[in-house]
């Protein structure tokens, strides 16, 4: 742990080396994210609701996705662009040093600018926070919505990279479940049907950290949908083992 705070400090000082633009960097990542949930104020305003959600709700939903991406890209960006490490063959000398491929591969790259994301969704919290009947019960759920949504998105990262050992490039289609949530996630997952529900549950539970705790949080569904964040935890166990089965598949370079 203490290596890895030596690390973000490094990425955090590099970040602030000019620091006018890493605010700017700041402030696009937020206005490009806030753009994105205007849209779903400019229907409100012509729809009392959608879906039976009003406006703080759906800012409630969106808040939980936005704020867990933006911890996983944050501090998870390595694996992101793992491709190009194996595409400069820098992961060679990963290999041969004295840590874990993964801890060095997570240490490569973080961008403290992305953490904007998470700020914009506990802007949006704060804003819609009115809404809920709130319990320290309730606060724990949304906490654990937050920070189990972004080990999912860890998760999908996580699987991105090791595909990289077999195609040498990221699947650029996983991109709906890592990139497409901060678009689709505005609204819960269950107005879009129960086929891609289903998906979103038991295939990769980006519900399980959304849509059925936020059932409990606006007392629309039992006390254990609260619980619901933790099951979704479990999809790290497949993401780690397709991680270490690419490590194992992987051949040096040569270089």
């Amino acid at each position: 742990m203490t290596l890895y705070l030596k690390f973000l400090s490094i990425h955090l000082r590099s970040a602030m080396t000019y620091r006018t633009s890493f605010f700017l960097n700041c402030l696009g990542h937020m206005l490009t994210t806030l753009n994105a949930f205007f849209g779903v104020v400019f229907l409100l305003q012509r729809f009392e609701s959608v879906g039976g959600y009003t406006l703080p709700e759906l800012a409630l939903c969106f808040s939980v996705i936005l704020a867990a991406s933006g911890l996983a890209e944050c501090f998870g960006r390595g694996f992101d662009v793992f491709h190009r490490l194996l595409a400069d063959a820098r992961f060679d000398r990963i290999m041969v040093r004295p840590r874990s491929p993964a801890f060095q591969v997570l240490c490569q790259e973080i961008k403290p600018a992305v953490f904007a994301r998470f700020l914009n969704g506990v802007i949006l919290v704060i804003w819609a926070s009115g809404s809920i009947a709130w319990t320290p019960w309730k606060w724990l759920v949304l906490l654990l919505m937050i920070f189990c949504g972004a080990a999912v998105f860890f998760g999908m990262y996580l699987i991105n990279a090791a595909i990289c050992f077999f195609t040498l490039e990221h699947v650029e289609t996983l991109n709906i479940f890592t990139d497409g949530p901060r678009e689709y996630g505005k609204y819960p997952f269950g107005i879009y049907g129960k086929s891609v529900l289903y998906v979103l549950t038991f295939v990769v539970p980006l519900a399980l950290v959304q849509h059925w705790p936020l059932q409990y949080l606006l007392d629309r569904g039992p006390a254990w949908y609260g619980a619901l964040p933790l099951a979704a935890l479990l999809f790290l166990l497949p993401c780690a083992g397709l991680w270490r089965l690419g490590v194992r598949h992987y051949c040096s370079t040569g270089s």
